[in-house]
Protein backbone atom coordinates (compact mmCIF):
# COMPACT_ATOMS: atom_id res chain seq x y z
CA UNK A 1 0.00 0.00 0.00
CA UNK A 2 1.37 3.40 -0.92
CA UNK A 3 0.78 6.01 1.72
CA UNK A 4 2.16 9.51 1.47
CA UNK A 5 1.02 12.75 3.02
CA UNK A 6 -0.63 15.62 1.22
CA UNK A 7 -0.23 19.03 2.82
CA UNK A 8 -1.38 22.36 1.54
CA UNK A 9 0.72 25.43 2.24
CA UNK A 10 0.78 26.04 5.96
CA UNK A 11 -1.18 29.04 7.10
CA UNK A 12 0.01 31.40 9.78
CA UNK A 13 -2.27 31.40 12.84
CA UNK A 14 -4.28 34.56 12.57
CA UNK A 15 -7.37 34.84 14.74
CA UNK A 16 -8.39 33.42 18.09
CA UNK A 17 -11.64 33.99 19.90
CA UNK A 18 -11.08 33.94 23.65
CA UNK A 19 -13.63 33.59 26.45
CA UNK A 20 -14.76 36.83 28.07
CA UNK A 21 -13.08 37.78 31.31
CA UNK A 22 -9.55 37.64 29.95
CA UNK A 23 -6.97 34.85 29.94
CA UNK A 24 -3.72 34.53 31.85
CA UNK A 25 -1.55 32.44 29.54
CA UNK A 26 1.35 31.95 32.03
CA UNK A 27 -1.08 30.33 34.50
CA UNK A 28 -2.01 27.70 31.89
CA UNK A 29 1.53 26.33 32.14
CA UNK A 30 1.05 25.24 35.75
CA UNK A 31 -0.57 21.85 35.24
CA UNK A 32 0.08 20.45 31.78
CA UNK A 33 -2.05 17.38 31.18
CA UNK A 34 -3.10 15.57 28.04
CA UNK A 35 -2.79 16.91 24.52
CA UNK A 36 -5.96 18.29 22.92
CA UNK A 37 -7.80 17.03 19.85
CA UNK A 38 -11.00 18.27 18.20
CA UNK A 39 -13.22 15.86 16.23
CA UNK A 40 -15.84 17.21 13.81
CA UNK A 41 -18.55 14.65 13.04
CA UNK A 42 -21.77 14.57 11.04
CA UNK A 43 -23.62 12.92 8.19
CA UNK A 44 -22.50 13.44 4.61
CA UNK A 45 -23.15 16.93 3.27
CA UNK A 46 -23.73 18.65 6.62
CA UNK A 47 -20.68 20.95 6.49
CA UNK A 48 -18.01 19.11 8.47
CA UNK A 49 -15.20 20.34 6.23
CA UNK A 50 -16.48 23.90 6.38
CA UNK A 51 -16.54 23.91 10.18
CA UNK A 52 -13.15 22.26 10.49
CA UNK A 53 -11.60 24.94 8.27
CA UNK A 54 -13.42 27.70 10.15
CA UNK A 55 -11.87 26.39 13.36
CA UNK A 56 -8.44 25.79 11.83
CA UNK A 57 -8.24 29.41 10.67
CA UNK A 58 -8.90 30.59 14.25
CA UNK A 59 -6.26 28.44 15.95
CA UNK A 60 -2.83 27.06 15.06
CA UNK A 61 -4.35 23.84 13.70
CA UNK A 62 -4.10 21.18 11.02
CA UNK A 63 -6.85 18.87 9.73
CA UNK A 64 -6.84 15.07 9.49
CA UNK A 65 -9.38 13.58 7.07
CA UNK A 66 -11.40 10.68 8.52
CA UNK A 67 -13.55 9.91 5.48
CA UNK A 68 -12.87 6.29 4.47
CA UNK A 69 -13.34 7.02 0.74
CA UNK A 70 -11.63 10.41 0.53
CA UNK A 71 -8.38 8.83 1.75
CA UNK A 72 -8.05 7.30 -1.73
CA UNK A 73 -6.38 9.01 -4.66
CA UNK A 74 -8.72 9.88 -7.53
CA UNK A 75 -12.45 10.40 -8.15
CA UNK A 76 -12.32 13.90 -6.67
CA UNK A 77 -15.83 14.76 -7.91
CA UNK A 78 -17.52 11.49 -6.98
CA UNK A 79 -15.96 11.49 -3.49
CA UNK A 80 -16.59 15.22 -3.05
CA UNK A 81 -13.01 15.94 -1.99
CA UNK A 82 -12.28 19.43 -0.74
CA UNK A 83 -10.29 21.47 -3.23
CA UNK A 84 -6.97 23.18 -2.53
CA UNK A 85 -8.70 26.54 -2.78
CA UNK A 86 -11.35 25.48 -0.25
CA UNK A 87 -8.59 24.36 2.14
CA UNK A 88 -7.87 28.08 2.64
CA UNK A 89 -4.20 27.43 3.35
CA UNK A 90 -4.93 24.96 6.17
CA UNK A 91 -2.75 21.83 6.03
CA UNK A 92 -4.81 18.65 5.37
CA UNK A 93 -3.63 15.10 5.98
CA UNK A 94 -4.83 11.63 4.87
CA UNK A 95 -6.63 13.15 1.90
CA UNK A 96 -6.16 11.41 -1.47
CA UNK A 97 -3.06 9.52 -0.32
CA UNK A 98 -3.95 5.81 -0.72
CA UNK A 99 -3.73 3.74 -3.91
CA UNK A 100 -7.31 3.41 -5.24
CA UNK A 101 -6.92 -0.36 -5.64
CA UNK A 102 -5.76 -0.92 -2.06
CA UNK A 103 -7.84 -1.59 1.03
CA UNK A 104 -7.46 1.00 3.78
CA UNK A 105 -9.07 -0.35 6.95
CA UNK A 106 -10.13 1.26 10.22
CA UNK A 107 -6.97 -0.19 11.75
CA UNK A 108 -4.84 1.39 9.02
CA UNK A 109 -6.53 4.71 9.71
CA UNK A 110 -6.00 4.47 13.47
CA UNK A 111 -2.28 3.80 13.15
CA UNK A 112 -1.68 6.38 10.42
CA UNK A 113 -3.80 9.06 12.10
CA UNK A 114 -1.99 8.47 15.41
CA UNK A 115 1.38 9.15 13.81
CA UNK A 116 0.00 12.21 12.06
CA UNK A 117 -1.44 13.57 15.30
CA UNK A 118 1.89 13.17 17.09
CA UNK A 119 3.56 15.08 14.27
CA UNK A 120 1.00 17.90 14.43
CA UNK A 121 1.23 18.17 18.23
CA UNK A 122 5.02 18.11 17.98
CA UNK A 123 4.81 21.27 15.86
CA UNK A 124 2.70 22.96 18.53
CA UNK A 125 -0.51 22.70 16.51
CA UNK A 126 -4.01 21.50 17.29
CA UNK A 127 -5.15 18.34 15.44
CA UNK A 128 -8.70 18.60 14.05
CA UNK A 129 -10.12 15.30 12.81
CA UNK A 130 -12.99 15.73 10.35
CA UNK A 131 -15.00 13.20 8.38
CA UNK A 132 -18.12 11.08 8.24
CA UNK A 133 -16.62 7.63 8.76
CA UNK A 134 -17.53 7.07 12.39
CA UNK A 135 -16.06 3.55 12.33
CA UNK A 136 -12.66 5.10 11.60
CA UNK A 137 -13.08 7.66 14.38
CA UNK A 138 -14.22 5.00 16.85
CA UNK A 139 -11.28 2.73 16.00
CA UNK A 140 -8.87 5.59 16.67
CA UNK A 141 -10.38 6.89 19.90
CA UNK A 142 -11.55 3.68 21.60
CA UNK A 143 -8.53 1.57 20.71
CA UNK A 144 -7.99 -1.69 22.57
CA UNK A 145 -4.93 -0.47 24.45
CA UNK A 146 -6.60 2.76 25.61
CA UNK A 147 -3.60 4.59 24.17
CA UNK A 148 -5.59 7.45 22.62
CA UNK A 149 -7.59 8.23 25.77
CA UNK A 150 -4.45 8.13 27.91
CA UNK A 151 -2.66 10.60 25.66
CA UNK A 152 -5.41 12.97 24.46
CA UNK A 153 -8.42 14.91 25.64
CA UNK A 154 -11.00 15.11 22.86
CA UNK A 155 -13.77 17.55 22.04
CA UNK A 156 -16.52 16.20 19.77
CA UNK A 157 -18.53 18.57 17.57
CA UNK A 158 -21.51 17.19 15.64
CA UNK A 159 -22.87 19.21 12.72
CA UNK A 160 -26.48 18.05 12.38
CA UNK A 161 -29.12 18.78 9.75
CA UNK A 162 -32.72 17.54 9.81
CA UNK A 163 -32.95 14.54 7.49
CA UNK A 164 -35.70 15.82 5.14
CA UNK A 165 -33.71 19.02 4.60
CA UNK A 166 -30.44 17.11 4.18
CA UNK A 167 -31.99 14.70 1.69
CA UNK A 168 -33.03 17.60 -0.54
CA UNK A 169 -29.53 19.04 -0.33
CA UNK A 170 -27.94 15.67 -1.14
CA UNK A 171 -30.15 15.30 -4.20
CA UNK A 172 -29.14 18.76 -5.43
CA UNK A 173 -25.49 18.00 -4.71
CA UNK A 174 -25.57 14.85 -6.83
CA UNK A 175 -27.06 16.91 -9.68
CA UNK A 176 -24.18 19.39 -9.33
CA UNK A 177 -21.65 16.55 -9.34
CA UNK A 178 -23.17 15.20 -12.56
CA UNK A 179 -22.91 18.66 -14.15
CA UNK A 180 -19.29 18.91 -12.97
CA UNK A 181 -18.35 15.74 -14.87
CA UNK A 182 -18.80 12.89 -12.40
CA UNK A 183 -20.05 10.41 -15.03
CA UNK A 184 -17.00 10.93 -17.22
CA UNK A 185 -14.72 10.72 -14.17
CA UNK A 186 -16.18 7.35 -13.13
CA UNK A 187 -16.22 6.11 -16.74
CA UNK A 188 -12.43 6.59 -17.00
CA UNK A 189 -11.82 4.05 -14.27
CA UNK A 190 -14.61 1.65 -15.26
CA UNK A 191 -13.64 -2.00 -15.55
CA UNK A 192 -16.32 -4.64 -16.26
CA UNK A 193 -14.43 -7.02 -13.98
CA UNK A 194 -14.26 -4.56 -11.08
CA UNK A 195 -14.70 -5.65 -7.48
CA UNK A 196 -16.97 -3.03 -5.93
CA UNK A 197 -16.24 -4.25 -2.39
CA UNK A 198 -12.64 -3.00 -2.37
CA UNK A 199 -10.75 0.26 -2.57
CA UNK A 200 -12.20 3.42 -4.05
CA UNK A 201 -14.78 1.48 -6.08
CA UNK A 202 -16.84 1.20 -2.89
CA UNK A 203 -17.62 4.90 -3.25
CA UNK A 204 -21.26 5.77 -3.78
CA UNK A 205 -21.61 6.80 -7.41
CA UNK A 206 -19.35 4.06 -8.75
CA UNK A 207 -21.21 0.70 -8.58
CA UNK A 208 -24.48 2.49 -9.33
CA UNK A 209 -23.23 3.24 -12.88
CA UNK A 210 -22.11 -0.30 -13.68
CA UNK A 211 -25.23 -1.23 -15.68
CA UNK A 212 -25.09 2.04 -17.62
CA UNK A 213 -21.44 1.56 -18.61
CA UNK A 214 -22.08 -2.07 -19.57
CA UNK A 215 -24.84 -0.87 -21.86
CA UNK A 216 -22.42 1.56 -23.50
CA UNK A 217 -20.14 -1.37 -24.32
CA UNK A 218 -23.01 -3.49 -25.64
CA UNK A 219 -23.86 -3.33 -29.34
CA UNK A 220 -27.43 -4.44 -28.62
CA UNK A 221 -28.17 -1.47 -26.34
CA UNK A 222 -29.99 1.49 -27.89
CA UNK A 223 -29.84 5.14 -26.92
CA UNK A 224 -33.24 5.12 -25.20
CA UNK A 225 -32.26 2.20 -23.01
CA UNK A 226 -28.97 3.85 -22.07
CA UNK A 227 -30.83 7.04 -21.16
CA UNK A 228 -33.06 5.10 -18.77
CA UNK A 229 -30.06 3.37 -17.23
CA UNK A 230 -28.31 6.71 -16.72
CA UNK A 231 -31.36 8.17 -15.01
CA UNK A 232 -31.61 5.07 -12.85
CA UNK A 233 -27.94 5.30 -11.88
CA UNK A 234 -28.30 8.93 -10.82
CA UNK A 235 -31.41 8.16 -8.76
CA UNK A 236 -29.68 5.21 -7.08
CA UNK A 237 -26.72 7.43 -6.25
CA UNK A 238 -29.07 9.89 -4.55
CA UNK A 239 -30.95 7.15 -2.67
CA UNK A 240 -27.79 5.43 -1.48
CA UNK A 241 -26.26 8.72 -0.35
CA UNK A 242 -29.38 9.41 1.73
CA UNK A 243 -29.18 5.91 3.19
CA UNK A 244 -25.54 6.56 4.08
CA UNK A 245 -26.52 9.77 5.87
CA UNK A 246 -29.09 7.84 7.93
CA UNK A 247 -26.53 5.18 8.90
CA UNK A 248 -24.02 7.84 9.88
CA UNK A 249 -26.61 9.53 12.07
CA UNK A 250 -27.49 6.22 13.75
CA UNK A 251 -23.81 5.63 14.56
CA UNK A 252 -23.46 9.08 16.09
CA UNK A 253 -26.50 8.42 18.29
CA UNK A 254 -24.96 5.10 19.35
CA UNK A 255 -21.63 6.72 20.24
CA UNK A 256 -23.45 9.41 22.18
CA UNK A 257 -26.18 7.40 23.90
CA UNK A 258 -24.67 3.92 24.26
CA UNK A 259 -20.93 4.55 24.54
CA UNK A 260 -21.39 7.82 26.41
CA UNK A 261 -19.28 10.07 24.21
CA UNK A 262 -19.81 13.71 25.09
CA UNK A 263 -20.76 15.05 21.67
CA UNK A 264 -21.79 18.68 21.23
CA UNK A 265 -24.60 19.02 18.68
CA UNK A 266 -24.67 22.05 16.38
CA UNK A 267 -27.95 22.39 14.45
CA UNK A 268 -27.20 23.59 10.90
CA UNK A 269 -30.75 23.00 9.61
CA UNK A 270 -31.61 26.74 9.29
CA UNK A 271 -28.46 27.21 7.18
CA UNK A 272 -29.64 24.63 4.64
CA UNK A 273 -33.11 26.15 4.52
CA UNK A 274 -31.68 29.45 3.29
CA UNK A 275 -29.33 30.67 0.58
CA UNK A 276 -26.62 33.23 -0.05
CA UNK A 277 -25.75 35.86 2.55
CA UNK A 278 -28.57 34.79 4.87
CA UNK A 279 -27.26 31.21 4.92
CA UNK A 280 -23.73 32.46 5.65
CA UNK A 281 -25.04 34.62 8.49
CA UNK A 282 -26.93 31.67 9.98
CA UNK A 283 -23.85 29.48 9.66
CA UNK A 284 -21.84 31.95 11.72
CA UNK A 285 -24.62 32.25 14.32
CA UNK A 286 -25.68 28.61 14.61
CA UNK A 287 -22.54 26.61 13.79
CA UNK A 288 -19.19 28.40 13.54
CA UNK A 289 -19.81 30.76 16.47
CA UNK A 290 -21.12 28.19 18.98
CA UNK A 291 -18.51 25.70 17.79
CA UNK A 292 -15.73 28.19 18.51
CA UNK A 293 -17.12 28.87 21.98
CA UNK A 294 -17.12 25.14 22.75
CA UNK A 295 -13.57 24.72 21.48
CA UNK A 296 -12.40 27.78 23.45
CA UNK A 297 -13.82 26.31 26.64
CA UNK A 298 -12.16 22.99 25.83
CA UNK A 299 -8.73 24.42 25.03
CA UNK A 300 -8.21 27.21 27.51
CA UNK A 301 -8.07 25.59 30.92
CA UNK A 302 -5.35 24.86 33.44
CA UNK A 303 -4.67 21.42 32.00
CA UNK A 304 -3.71 22.48 28.50
CA UNK A 305 -0.67 20.95 26.85
CA UNK A 306 2.78 22.54 26.84
CA UNK A 307 3.20 22.42 23.07
CA UNK A 308 -0.01 24.25 22.24
CA UNK A 309 0.65 26.82 24.99
CA UNK A 310 4.04 27.49 23.41
CA UNK A 311 2.30 28.13 20.09
CA UNK A 312 -0.26 30.44 21.69
CA UNK A 313 2.55 32.44 23.27
CA UNK A 314 4.10 33.18 19.89
CA UNK A 315 4.11 36.76 18.67
CA UNK A 316 1.90 36.01 15.66
CA UNK A 317 -0.66 34.22 17.80
CA UNK A 318 -0.77 36.98 20.43
CA UNK A 319 -1.43 39.53 17.71
CA UNK A 320 -4.38 37.36 16.65
CA UNK A 321 -5.63 37.34 20.25
CA UNK A 322 -5.43 41.10 20.39
CA UNK A 323 -7.39 41.36 17.14
CA UNK A 324 -10.07 39.04 18.49
CA UNK A 325 -10.31 40.92 21.77
CA UNK A 326 -10.73 44.18 19.91
CA UNK A 327 -13.52 42.69 17.81
CA UNK A 328 -15.49 41.42 20.83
Amino acid sequence: MRITMMMTQQAQPSLLQIPTGGMNFPMIRCHPQKEKVVVVMGATGTGKSRLSIDLATRYPAEIINSDKIQVYEGLDIATNKISEEECDGVPHHLLGIVDPEADFTAGNFASTASLTMKSIVGRGKLPIIAGGSNSFIEALIDDQNYEFRSRYDVCFLWVDVAMPVLHRFVSDRVNRMIRDGMVEEVRKMYNPNSDYSKGIRRAIGVPEFDAYFRAEYSSSSNRQNRGKLLEQAINETKINTCKLACRQLEKIHRLRNVKGWKIHRLDATPVFENHGDEADKLWAEAVAGPGSVIVNQFLFNFGHSRSFVAATNSGTFKRGVAMAATAI
